[in-house]
């Protein structure tokens, strides 16, 4: 494990899972109309205890994100045939033509899981900017 690794904790990871759970919520969301398709989901803390449990730093392996630039770190994402485990989500509900999307609990499972994104960003900066004040020398 690199010193970065361990300066982020599993803050870097949890931040990889969240944004891979937004593309799965959004697809759930933007197939809503369509017929006969299935909603999934992840158990996030179930697949997060489970990458730190296995010593997985970079336990993401395989997720769909892009290095737009040479220069960009591979985010980490975790393969389990294929990416993270996806579960069917059971629907209250599902739709005559086979369609198990219910906007409502889409709407609520992405807004609660992009403020967990967006609080694990703000601890992830916090912590960057400890680095560097550390590394500039610089006292408060």
């Amino acid at each position: 494990m690199g010193l970065i690794d361990q300066a982020l904790g599993f803050h870097a990871n949890a931040l990889a899972l969240r944004a891979r759970r937004n593309e799965v919520l959004a697809s759930n969301l933007a197939n809503a109309e369509t017929p006969g398709f299935q909603a999934k989901d992840m158990n996030f803390a179930e697949t997060l205890r489970a990458m730190e449990g296995n010593g997985q730093r970079d336990g993401l392996r395989g997720a769909t994100l892009q290095r737009t630039d040479p220069g960009h770190l591979e985010a980490p994402v975790r393969r389990s045939g294929g990416g993270v485990e996806l579960l069917y989500r059971q629907p209250t509900q599902p739709a005559a033509d086979g369609n198990t999307v219910e906007a409502h609990i889409e709407k609520a499972a992405f807004l609660e899981n992009a403020a967990g994104y967006e609080a694990t960003l703000r601890f992830l900066d916090g912590r960057v900017k400890g680095i560097m004040t550390a590394l500039r020398g610089d006292s408060a």
